[in-house]
């Protein structure tokens, strides 16, 4: 089955780090760019970071850059939201989600109606 899962959530305190991982089964994640987006209770899902599928380049949503941190492992086909931190605020559904993309760069362009995959979402709840 093609899928991406995610994984690494958890309840924080305020001021703590999680690291989210997102492991593609199925196809090769390294011919996918990767986002992370959230929805918190009564919000829209929201985009907070993305990187190309090479992992050059990374996009931030303003709250959370110098904070959150996008990566990948090629060879294992996963991706990573290292969260540091954390606050109240940040309390959320983390999902992940694939596209099949040759462009480097410009990841935040896509629409989320553009991605292949979106995982089923992990809970990050931070306590203040």
């Amino acid at each position: 089955q093609l899928k991406v899962a995610e994984s690494g959530g958890g309840l924080v305190q305020s001021g703590e780090s999680l690291r989210l991982s997102c492991v593609a089964s199925g196809f090769p994640l390294n011919h996918y760019a990767v986002a992370w987006f959230r929805q918190a209770p009564g919000n829209e899902r929201e985009r907070v970071s993305c990187t190309d599928r090479k992992g050059n380049s990374a996009w931030y949503k303003d709250s959370v850059k110098g904070r959150f941190t996008i990566s990948r492992n090629l060879a294992t086909h996963t991706a990573y939201l290292q969260m540091n931190d954390l606050k109240p605020e940040d309390t959320a559904i983390y999902y992940c989600a694939a596209i099949e993309s040759v462009r480097e760069g410009y990841c935040d362009t896509y629409s989320e109606n553009d991605y292949d995959f979106w995982g089923q979402g992990t809970r990050v709840t931070v306590s203040s």
